[in-house]
């Protein structure tokens, strides 16, 4: 086994572990060999080093993790011993680095087992990497005496120095010695800011970082040239643990592990298993007895808890732990869900205003009245006979409750309520900028992909092959041509395995109401529209449950082989790609039922037919609003709380038993491995590894999409959203807390692409609402009626006017009702819902001129609902400035305080330039009025003025 020269290593008596005590020589200022071995542990190591918070000295603390995998043998453990004790065979890596597989030969006896290839190459590219680390200027310690079997951890310190380096190279803010007030309101204002204050106080955190600030410390960009502007008094917590650990990652990115033209950062080292894992460490314990205090804790008490679900988050302090960008997500969530409050109670008293006037309703209450004795023709071919209008009663009152003229109020309401929602978290997001020092920062470009580096290094030795002089090498169209080809070849198939499965859907339908119609009972048959449309949703969730997992496979995959080149482009291809696959996957069945189902049926006599056997569905005598209605409930009911709770909590506790059970068997194998107190780093391997934000995204984006794409239909889906919201918040902090390893802290100052598809979303649902209130509901035909052929002025007769007739002589052969004497009486006249011509009129069943006008108004509805919605929602914008107004005045003054600091700087610097000057021409005059015969006693003094030349 090889150990880097500058790697001092315990006694391979000490339990096996390797200490590895690293600084750069630069930063030290003294040789290697002078420096001391940390080979003096005390009772106690663990309790001293807090159990794997900190070094084995119980100073330095550990800032980074990486895990990797090893093989224990006997062979090791000489090796390791003849390592120790003979100095001679200590070598420097990068100065005799052997081939995989070879050298290690050398060092061991003959009758000691070969190692494998693999594990021997593997251990060859760690060594390399962290001898990089260390010239790097971080401190490493190894320790594989662990409980996890065959597991090592490395453990990193970043010294000050290294911090303060990469700190000015990150150019992070930090908080500087001048401190300023913060503006505070005045008068009316002011009083009412602290009524507020008191009446919300109950559900304020109690958390130090969320009360109100008065005044801010200035901050600026850190420069190691400057540090006397900065407050450093506390070394130790002027860089928290986050950004210490934000630091470290940028180091082990940018640090290359470089064998045989291969050049390999942490990513690629990951993905080829040469470390298992990489990761920060927790602040500690969450729950127990006696748990020091810490963030972590803090957390799990006052946010990550279900009993505090009534509070408001600690945003400030979910940033200080996790990051800006994790920060941002749940503000946003935050304030998604406090927007949903007054959405939800003006959906509330829509629905409420529609079960206020079911009673009242014209047109339900001529459905429902038996003495109209209106027959309707049959809904199938042979199989169903005719009905009575006063059946579908119940249907009929049911769908007044979302279709009446409050839900046209609430289309619009909804549509101003997105264009505020976003105003409203544009403003959230300045404040958040300001308070967390991200005014000014702008992301750079990250550090290539590990996948588009190989992919370039492929090319180049290609080329190379071929004997060609190549500059830089760079990915190019022509290179990501097949990868595109798949791409699109590959969303379309999705797409159209989507339409695919939404029409076996509407084959079955169709089907099974043929089936059920059949049924000699009464009551079966009256049952057959709920039965057919409970029972279609519910294969329709399941089919979309299923799919939204594969489609999320599917985009990462399609993905992965265009090799986007950073991480910010890869995430934001995959966005786009999984959005649209499960926008088309939820939304495909709610568009059929809302703007096709019932659009081309035909008439009798004439109906449009499937494979020359099924007839096109119709929509039910009061409209398909109800049954868009319920598809929509039980969807989006069905996504949030099986996909969105159960697998959230079921999934992570599943693996989590599984990785339980697995330490288990392995700790049956060594019981004193199993007998020791875990350290954090062993316990925080065994959580489950972060994979992002863009799932938590997902679901959220998905469901602003059903509260508002569709919302004329279902004015209770605010409501619905805003239940789950509040669970939802909860359970993605207890995940974060509780269940994942600790993200790497990642600034951002806004939510990226999530933003710009949160705006069209908001515009397509103006779209949509226009044309479900025009189409799909009856609001479109009621108005034609009442202005243009009531003749009292009232709803009444309006029933009668959307019914055409039709002679049942006129049926095709075989289609007519196999008993037409169902209801008791012989039919002559059928009724349908249609605006064609009577059977007695010369162009008999052609379309009438009533259809025509009422198409006319319903697109002029369209045209007028969509351009006066959408002026009124950028007037919302317009009139809504996106940085406040406060906010925009502390920026301004932190700009000016800036100046000030500079400027009397460069004054004290000026000032002390002119004292000195002062003071050297007191001594040159001093010594040009000196006696010219000078002694050779005093020929010290003059040589004292040599400072100047002598014509001074």
């Amino acid at each position: 086994m090889r150990v880097n020269k500058k790697y001092s290593c315990l006694p391979a008596e000490e339990k096996g572990i390797h200490i590895i005590n690293i600084r750069a020589i630069e930063d030290i200022g003294y040789d290697q060999h002078e420096s001391t071995l940390l080979n003096s542990l005390s009772k106690n190591p663990d309790a001293d080093c807090k159990y794997g918070l900190y070094f084995r000295d119980g100073k330095r603390k550990v800032d980074y993790i990486l895990v990797y995998q090893y093989k224990k043998s006997s062979a090791g453990r000489t090796l390791t011993k003849r390592v120790h004790h003979n100095d001679s065979s200590v070598r420097n890596t990068k100065q005799d680095q052997p081939l995989p597989g070879k050298g290690v030969q050398l060092e061991m006896g003959e009758g000691e087992p070969h190692v494998d290839y693999h594990e021997d190459d593997k251990r060859f590219r760690r060594e390399e990497y962290e001898g990089n680390l260390v010239e790097a200027g971080l401190e490493l310690e190894r320790d594989e005496d662990t409980k996890i079997h065959g597991v090592g951890f490395v453990k990193i310190h970043a010294p000050w120095n290294v911090l303060c380096r990469e700190a000015e190279f990150l150019k992070l803010k930090m908080p500087t010695k001048k401190m300023y007030q913060i503006n505070q309101t005045h008068g009316l204002l002011k009083k009412i800011n602290s009524v507020i204050q008191k009446i919300t106080e109950p559900i304020q955190p109690k958390v130090a970082e969320h009360k109100p600030q008065l005044v801010k410390r200035l901050s600026y960009p850190f420069s190691r040239e400057k540090q006397h502007l900065f407050d450093l008094s506390d070394r130790d917590s002027f860089f928290d643990s986050k950004t210490r650990s934000t630091i470290v990652y940028e180091i082990l990115k940018r640090t290359t592990c470089t064998k045989a033209k291969y050049s390999m950062g942490i990513t690629s080292l990951l993905a080829n298993g040469v470390y298992s894992a990489a990761y920060p460490l927790h602040d500690g314990d969450y729950e127990g007895e006696n748990v020091e205090p810490n963030d972590r804790k803090l957390l799990c008490e006052e946010w990550a808890s279900y009993g505090v679900f009534y509070k408001y988050q600690p945003i400030d302090l979910v940033r200080k732990y996790f990051g800006e960008k994790i920060g941002l997500y749940f503000a946003w969530l935050g304030v998604y869900t406090q927007m949903l409050i007054p959405a939800s109670i003006v959906g509330i008293i829509v629905f409420l205003y529609g079960c206020a006037t079911v009673d009242e309703n014209i047109p339900s209450m001529e459905m429902c009245d038996q003495r109209n004795n209106i027959t309707m023709c049959p809904l199938c071919d042979r199989t169903c006979s005719y009905w009575k209008m006063s059946s579908a009663c119940a249907t009929a009152r049911a769908s007044h409750l979302f279709d009446n003229p409050a839900t046209v109020f609430f289309s619009v309401f909804m549509a101003l309520w997105a264009a505020t929602f976003m105003e409203h978290w544009k403003r959230k997001q300045m404040r958040l900028n300001y308070r967390w020092d991200l005014t000014g920062f702008e992301e750079e470009e990250d550090h290539p992909r590990a996948e588009y580096e190989a992919k370039v290094l492929k090319k180049s030795l290609r080329k190379e092959h071929k004997h060609k002089e190549t500059d830089k090498e760079k990915l190019t169209w022509k290179d990501r041509f097949p990868a595109y080809l798949t791409n699109f070849v590959g969303i379309i198939f999705m797409v159209g395995l989507t339409f695919a499965i939404v029409f076996g859907v509407i084959i079955y339908r169709i089907s099974t109401a043929a089936a059920l119609a059949i049924s000699s009972t009464p009551s079966g048959r009256s049952s057959v529209r709920v039965t057919v449309t409970a029972t279609a949703v519910i294969i329709n969730l399941v089919v979309i449950i299923i799919l939204d997992e594969v489609y999320g496979c599917i985009a990462r995959w399609l993905t992965q082989i265009e090799v986007p080149k950073t991480d910010k482009s890869f995430e934001e291809r995959l966005i786009f790609k999984a959005f649209l696959l499960k926008f088309v996957n939820a939304y495909t069945p709610i568009f059929y039922v809302a703007f096709f189902k019932g659009r081309f049926v035909g008439r009798p006599g004439d109906y449009v037919y499937i494979f020359h056997s099924f007839r096109m569905e119709e929509c039910a005598p009061g409209g398909c609003l109800m049954e868009l209605c319920i598809q929509l409930s039980i969807i989006m009911l069905g996504k949030q709380l099986i996909q969105n709770n159960l697998f959230e909590i079921g999934i992570p506790k599943m693996k989590k038993f599984i990785r339980y059970m697995k330490l288990k068997r392995r700790r049956s194998l060594d019981h004193e491995e199993h007998m020791k107190k875990k350290q954090r780093y062993e316990v925080d391997y065994n959580l489950e590894p972060f994979a992002g934000l863009t799932p938590e995204y997902m679901e959220m984006i998905i469901q602003f999409g059903f509260v508002t794409l569709f919302v004329a239909s279902f004015p209770l889906a605010p409501l619905f959203a805003l239940l789950n919201n509040i669970i939802e918040i909860r359970l993605d902090a207890k995940k974060f807390v509780t269940e994942l390893r600790r993200p790497v802290a990642v600034r951002a100052k806004d939510i990226g692409i999530w933003y710009n598809i949160l705006r069209g979303i908001g515009k397509l649902a103006v779209i949509i609402n226009a044309f479900v209130i025009s189409f799909t509901s009856d609001f479109i035909p009621r108005l034609v009626y009442l202005y243009m052929y009531s003749e009292n002025g009232t709803m009444h007769g309006f029933v009668n006017h959307t019914l055409s007739s039709f002679n049942v002589s006129d049926f095709q052969a075989g289609t007519a009702p196999n008993d037409p004497m169902d209801l008791g009486y012989e039919v002559q006249i059928c009724r349908y819902k249609d605006y064609r011509e009577p059977p007695w009129s010369e162009n008999k069943y052609d379309i009438s001129k009533d259809f025509w006008a009422v198409l006319a108004a319903r697109l002029a509805f369209v045209i007028v609902f969509q351009n006066l919605v959408m002026f009124m929602s950028d007037f919302v914008d317009w009139i809504i400035p996106d940085i406040p107004k406060d906010i925009s005045q502390q920026i301004h003054k932190e700009k000016v305080l800036m100046v000030e600091v500079f400027m009397r700087e460069e004054q004290g610097k000026l000032q002390m330039l002119e004292t000195w000057k002062d003071k050297d021409k007191k001594k040159g005059e001093n010594c040009n009025n000196h006696s010219p015969r000078l002694s050779r006693s005093h020929s010290g003094s003059l040589s004292s003025c040599h400072s100047y030349p002598l014509d001074v």
